[in-house]
């Protein structure tokens, strides 16, 4: 075989390697016809890796992955005209491996699992030696072409993550720091009287919330790792925490229904650890007593550019703990009309109290951000969608309600419109957003002024 018998394509990044026509329709019809067994032998060995096992479960691997990997299978041999379009459909991929937070490594490994797989294939189907090695070359020169377009993006996907969860970490440690501290000092100690009081009335015994489904517990489950990342302090409260809902509370109960003398000795103890907790909070809160950051300007809310990093988050405690989240799409109606009719300014003023109305109807420790204009994007942790449809219901009917004052003593009155949608185990955020988006297209379709839940059609 001389050299210049096969047509060798350069994979460089930015120009997607193309190669003949027919060694390119051979290639697409081999992967195509495999697809099937190579996407069983590569989820099945992926699952195998410890690393990738993280990030993928059998259930997720069937119902949202088997498609998608098919799919790129037959679309990154492809030799069409338009490479700009192949090249963009590389690099969306690399932004969403790195907004669901898949190591690079496993990328690569997966990578190199599909070559090896298909290089098999190939030195079983094609028996021209000519033919095989310009498919050889073509597999390893479009799938390297693959993997620099996703790898770029993933690095770039990456860097902006880890600025944006920098200047959030800065922006959650420069609020302000003795109020912030007050109230988790006032939540600790209100749980601990919720304890105490029962135990020494005479009337029936209720049952003693764990203080990590308490409000401290939630704060510090969603809040506390943003605000004092990398502290040692956050461990011994996480012991503690532990410590007193499975060894201090079902023992107190025990001693109280025994009548026994450890009923003292327990509560001593469950003292110790709280007065602890809150020496490590106050001590906590003092580091970071210093540092400065900012809001939205104009509402005070959250700055959109921190919602991967919430929603990321909130993603992964769901996956851990299987607890469940929604989020809220609200959208102001006719607000355009407030600064036609009166202008930009009383528009601005009716978006700070739409805020406020927001912010005295949600609980401390979900989560609101300005997501545009008139529109607020609202997370409610540990919130199931029936409970999140209640509390939008709440809030639209507050909203309704509410009488804005717009200038010279004048007031309005506003509606909202609302889509609703629980996390459903999908590990990437703009799918849940996208959901919502879309339950709030269909809130407003079918007349502004109401809820829907995202999958239901409006009522």
């Amino acid at each position: 075989m001389q050299d210049d018998d096969v047509t060798i394509p350069l994979p460089y990044w930015y120009g997607r390697p193309d190669t003949r026509s027919e060694i390119s329709a051979l290639v697409v019809s081999l992967a195509e016809s495999n697809a099937p067994r190579l996407v069983r032998v590569f989820y099945d060995t992926l699952l195998l890796d410890i690393d990738a096992a993280s990030f993928l479960d059998h259930e997720i691997v069937e119902t949202r992955l088997v498609g998608s990997l098919e799919k790129w299978l037959r679309d990154v041999f492809q030799n069409n005209d338009d490479a700009e379009t192949a090249t963009a459909y590389q690099r969306k991929i690399g932004e969403v491996h790195a907004r669901i937070k898949v190591p690079l490594h496993i990328v690569m490994k997966a990578a190199a699992l599909l070559k090896a797989e298909l290089s098999i294939i190939f030195l079983k189907e094609i028996e021209a030696r000519e033919t095989l090695a310009e498919a050889l070359i073509f597999l390893n020169a479009r799938m390297d072409w693959s993997l620099g377009i996703m790898s770029e993006a993933y690095m770039l996907g990456s860097v902006r993550r880890a600025q944006a969860d920098e200047a959030f970490r800065l922006f959650a440690v420069g609020q302000d720091v003795s109020i912030e501290k007050e109230a988790q000092h006032a939540a600790l100690m209100d749980w601990l009287q919720s304890i105490l009081f029962p135990l020494f009335d005479d009337g029936p015994q209720t049952e003693m919330m764990p203080l990590g489904k308490s409000p401290f517990g939630i704060w510090f489950r969603h809040h506390a790792d943003l605000v004092f990342q990398n502290s040692p302090g956050l461990e011994a409260i996480r012991d503690n925490l532990h410590e007193i809902d499975d060894e201090i509370l079902p023992r107190i109960k025990k001693a109280k229904q025994s009548d026994s003398g450890d009923l003292r000795v327990q509560l001593g103890k469950l003292r110790a650890l709280v007065d602890e907790t809150k020496h490590i909070i106050a001590s906590m809160f003092q580091s970071v007593a210093g540092i400065e950051s900012g809001r939205d300007p104009l509402t005070r809310t959250l700055n959109r550019r921190f919602l991967p990093t919430i929603m990321s988050r909130e993603i992964a405690i769901s996956l851990r703990t299987k607890a469940p989240f929604s989020i809220l799409m609200l959208d102001i109606d006719h607000f355009k009309t407030i600064n036609d009719q009166w202008g930009h300014s009383a528009g601005d003023n009716a978006l700070r109290q739409v805020v406020e109305v927001i912010l005295n109807a949600i609980r401390f420790n979900d989560f609101i951000f300005r997501y545009g204009g008139e529109e607020f994007l609202i997370v409610l942790v540990e919130t199931t969608a029936g409970e999140a449809l209640q509390n939008a219901e709440r809030l639209r009917e507050k909203l309704a309600s509410h009488q804005l004052v717009i200038s010279d003593g004048q007031t309005i009155n506003i509606t909202a419109s609302i889509g609703v949608a629980e996390y459903d185990g999908h590990p990437d955020y703009v799918q849940l957003i996208d959901a919502a988006d879309q339950a709030l297209y269909s809130a407003k379709r079918s007349g502004r002024n109401r809820t829907v839940i995202a999958g239901k059609k409006a009522a």
